[in-house]
């Protein structure tokens, strides 16, 4: 991997390799600045890989009146799934109606809304539809004849983190996983940061301080030096995975009696994922994150009132939670805190420091403009935002340029690539290349048959890719491999792990323990 220098002088230090992280460097660094992003565990390891895997708007949102930031949301949406089609993807998504529901009214009414509140494209509008016409609907109870649809998209969450990341440092940031920033000092011109990594103390001077760690920001400023403590609203949203409920491509948005809504989303071919909830969690505790009892059977029941196929614990394949780093607004109920960002900048003690707080996957790319926005003027350095118009790695499908050909003709170009690669298997080359897209081609540049992609260490997973998530993508351990890379992990016989951390320790030095 080459050896890390012991000092680096740059211009940014970004604390945090989840979405928001991730996407400051990759903005700074396009902008010219010289960036270095430290995560003290893996890229995405916590919340950014624990989301229910949707770029949208924020339909419940409209309900609280957070109108701005659907907007925002939406707007987002048309411009994320035209620089990442590989990875990002339309969904529809069907709402069941029934008596002792919100009234139709309403629901007519909030999809207008949705349709309207930001430029849309080339996603179908919303509208009325009868449920057993569609092939997922032939699951839903009988109560549930009727109801309406509405388009967002799906997102593979991990991989856009380590997209953004593999921009970054292909503009020229250093990303530096597994290191923790212990120490910080800041002086009237720079910030002194001690960062500890497998490869021992690295010591950065940087010109301004990027707060990005998420759930961690509002310790990391007290615990580092850096500042007093901000309190947040840490929120837990848990997800299930069960073998799939319905058929079709089609995702569903299930209305609750507490009001709140869940999803169901087809998920990796052969299963559905359902969620999420919304408990607030002790700070306490954020490294180890796990589902509770009542939240499974939360999500059990939601599933259980609308599809004629009943589950339980017992039927849970994989379970996933993530904490939210939310504002603290003072409410008492978790499900409704805004999900909208807030920065905090503090120049008044020396070099440029920025926090911040809040926000969601969606608008993570706006998120980093604006913050690259404020900090460029305080170090002299004011250029123009660039990533709306800029494709994330792999996703220059048709060109450089973000277009919307790339999401409606996905299809014709993986046709293309059929022929290109005919001797690799159809649902292999499937999923290549919904994870690599146009870097598809980087992946197998060396192969000219099966037998080119080496040994398959575990079932769908041969060394070629292997060896190419660990020397482009930072993958260390069978985890990120299996979970955050890929979702092999699904499908993995027992001991597929095991066996992948021992290739690991055997190519490429001791494999990495998970916490």
């Amino acid at each position: 991997m080459g050896e890390i220098a012991k000092r680096i002088d740059c211009d940014v230090l970004v604390v945090g390799g989840g979405i928001n992280g991730a996407g400051i460097a990759r903005d700074a660094a396009g902008r010219g600045l010289s960036v270095v992003l430290c995560e003290k565990d893996d890229l995405a390891q916590h919340t950014s890989s624990a989301s229910s895997k949707l770029i949208h708007g924020g339909l419940r949102y409209l309900e609280q009146y957070h109108f701005g930031l659907v907007r925002k949301a939406l707007a987002e949406r048309e411009v994320l799934l035209k620089s990442a089609p590989h990875i990002i993807h339309p969904l529809r998504f069907l709402m069941p109606h029934a008596p002792g529901q919100r009234p139709a009214w309403m629901i007519r009414a909030g999809l207008f809304l949705y349709d309207h509140l930001a430029p849309r494209d080339f996603l179908p509008a919303s509208g009325a539809i009868a449920l057993r016409a569609t092939p997922a609907g032939a699951a839903l109870q009988p109560q549930f004849a009727r109801g309406f649809a509405y388009s967002d998209a799906w997102v593979d969450d991990a991989r856009l983190v380590v997209l953004a990341a593999l921009d970054a440092r292909e503009r020229g940031a250093t990303v530096l996983t597994r290191t923790r920033c212990v120490r910080v000092r800041r002086d009237a011109a720079r910030w002194d940061a001690e960062l500890r990594g497998a490869d021992g103390v690295i010591h950065v001077h940087a010109r301004c301080l990027v707060n990005a760690a998420g759930p961690w920001a509002g310790s990391l400023l007290h615990e580092t030096g850096a500042g007093p403590a901000r309190p947040m609203r840490l929120v837990k949203g848990s997800h299930i995975v069960v073998p799939r409920l319905f058929d079709g491509p089609d995702a569903f948005l299930l209305q609750q009696p507490d009001g709140r809504i869940v999803f169901a989303l087809p998920y990796e071919g052969a299963f559905t994922l359902v969620g999420t909830t919304d408990v607030d969690h002790d700070p306490a505790d954020l490294d180890r994150v796990a589902i509770s009892a009542a939240e499974t059977a939360y999500l059990c029941d939601a599933v259980n009132r609308c599809f004629t196929r009943r589950i339980a614990p017992a039927d849970v394949v994989w379970s996933y939670a993530g904490v939210r780093p939310l504002i603290d607004e003072g409410g008492s109920n978790a499900s409704s805190a805004s999900r909208d960002y807030r920065f905090e900048h503090d120049t008044a003690g020396g070099a440029p420091l920025l926090s911040v707080f809040g926000g969601k996957v969606t608008t993570f790319r706006k998120l980093a403009e604006q913050a690259v926005d404020w900090i460029g003027p305080r170090l002299g350095r004011s250029m123009p935002p660039w990533t709306a118009h800029a494709c994330l790695p792999g996703g220059d499908l048709y060109g450089k340029v973000p277009l919307a050909r790339a999401v409606l003709e996905y299809d014709g170009w993986v046709r293309t690539r059929r022929q290109q690669f005919a001797w690799l298997p159809e649902a292999l080359l499937a999923r290549y290349a919904r994870s690599y897209g146009t870097r598809l081609s980087a992946l197998l540049a060396h192969c000219r048959s099966r037998a080119d992609l080496g040994e398959e260490i575990v079932p769908g997973l041969f060394e070629v890719e292997a060896e190419y998530l660990v020397r482009q993508e930072w993958a260390r351990c069978a985890d990120d491999i299996l979970w955050r890379r890929t979702k092999l992990g699904l499908h993995a016989p027992p001991g597929a792990a095991h066996r992948l951390d021992a290739w690991l320790a055997a190519h490429h030095g001791a494999a990495v323990t998970e916490p």
